[in-house]
């Protein structure tokens, strides 16, 4: 039997790595490419392949790090009793909720005025973990049946709507609200299902204990990861179920391909989630023996993600002032009322998809010596109670 000779898992964090560098390809393109201010990426009629892939790869972020952090959590709660990891959950969550509303508020518009909010992906990470608190005290099967629930069955509720219902926006059906004359919030990241992906993952976390098998493990999470894909396909063959946006055919095959590939994000569906859940657990079953600086490179930025987060965000929107105003548009353009792709001003600023990689390398490699830095210090420095908020 083979096991994990670590404290900390390098296949963990070289994934954990994985999406945090491929979420920061997104945010580039949000802020930097022509098209992202005229059509959305996933339209068929109106993106291309490549456009389309470049935002297609980013869709496995979010649902790998919140499963991701699930597993982090239990791994977490060796070391402590349920009472204090539930503590550190809650407290934790509501230290990402409100990093949410200030910090990465602040990070995306560089608006003092604060006339939009987004529950986006860190409120997402924190009301989950809120919500772990309480869902670590079930039995391991109950806790397994819950998160399946909602996981396959919270598409039952897409019909479901209570008109301008703010609660039931925050909780299953995402919108653009006005909560003043001057202020909107955007809720990207409805409470469900997400809470759930994390409950799946404080589940699997056991299977990362000494005493595992992990030949065993790496033949299960395959299991698991080829099923969902197999199943993802036959439900979005059919059409029947498990996302409010059915695929369609198109005059062509890379449009039918779009679409196949599209299921709905916000909140994630049954598909979404199978398709890329489904990669998650294949990548998990096959990566525990690699080595190498590619391993090293990316296991730095997994092990310092939420710290990293924050940067990239700012350094892309400094970055992206920078380049306003060398062609001509002006900094201020980047001072932002809303989204990106919901201000008209945007329209006619940006580049080519071949520049947004450039400046996306850019952006990482430029990130890397920090991180490298903060990890070293956070790993020298275990004793400060501080350090496991960032």
């Amino acid at each position: 039997m083979t096991s994990l000779p670590k404290n900390r898992i390098e296949s963990i964090d070289l994934l954990k790595g994985l999406v945090m560098v491929i979420m920061a390809l997104d945010h580039v393109r949000d802020y930097f490419h022509y098209a992202s201010n005229f059509f959305d990426p996933a339209d068929p009629t109106k993106t291309s392949l490549a456009i389309f892939f470049t935002r297609w790869i980013t869709h496995f972020c979010a649902p790998t790090f919140c499963f991701l952090a699930g597993i982090s959590a239990f791994l977490i709660g060796k070391r402590k009793t349920l009472t204090q990891l539930s503590s550190f959950l809650i407290k934790r969550g509501l230290w990402l909720v409100f990093i949410e509303l200030t910090v990465m508020t602040f990070g995306l518009f560089f608006d003092v005025q604060f006339r939009t909010f987004g529950l986006l992906v860190i409120w997402s990470l924190g009301i989950s973990m809120i919500i772990l608190a309480g869902l670590i005290h079930l039995p391991r099967k109950t806790l397994l049946l819950f998160c399946i629930l909602f996981i396959f069955g919270h598409n039952l509720l897409d019909g479901v709507s209570f008109g301008n219902n703010l609660l039931w926006n925050i909780l299953h059906q995402p919108t653009l609200v006005k909560i003043s004359a001057d202020t909107q919030l955007l809720v990207s990241y409805p409470i469900i299902p997400w809470f759930a992906v994390m409950g799946l993952g404080y589940y699997f976390g056991s299977f990362y204990d000494q005493s595992y098998d992990s030949v065993k493990r790496k033949k299960l999470f395959n299991t698991i990861g080829f099923a969902s894909i197999i199943l993802f396909i036959i439900l979005r063959v059919i059409n029947l179920y498990g996302d409010p946006r059915p695929w369609q055919h198109y005059d062509t095959f890379s449009k039918e391909l779009i679409s196949f590939l599209n299921p709905v994000k916000y909140p994630p569906s049954l598909l979404f989630l199978l398709m890329t859940l489904g990669g998650t657990f294949l990548f998990l079953a096959n990566s525990e023996k690699l080595r190498g600086k590619a391993v090293a490179f990316f296991s730095t930025f997994g092990r310092v993600p939420f710290f990293y987060f924050v940067l990239h965000i700012y350094l892309i929107h400094i970055t992206a002032m920078i380049f306003a105003e060398l062609s001509g548009f002006g900094w201020k353009l980047f001072i932002l009322p809303s989204f990106t792709g919901l201000v008209p001003e945007l329209r006619g600023y940006g580049f080519n998809l071949i520049t947004v990689y450039l400046i996306w390398i850019g952006i990482v490699i430029v990130l890397y010596p920090i991180c490298k830095k903060f990890d070293v210090y956070k790993q020298n420095h275990k004793e400060k109670w501080w350090l496991s908020y960032l």
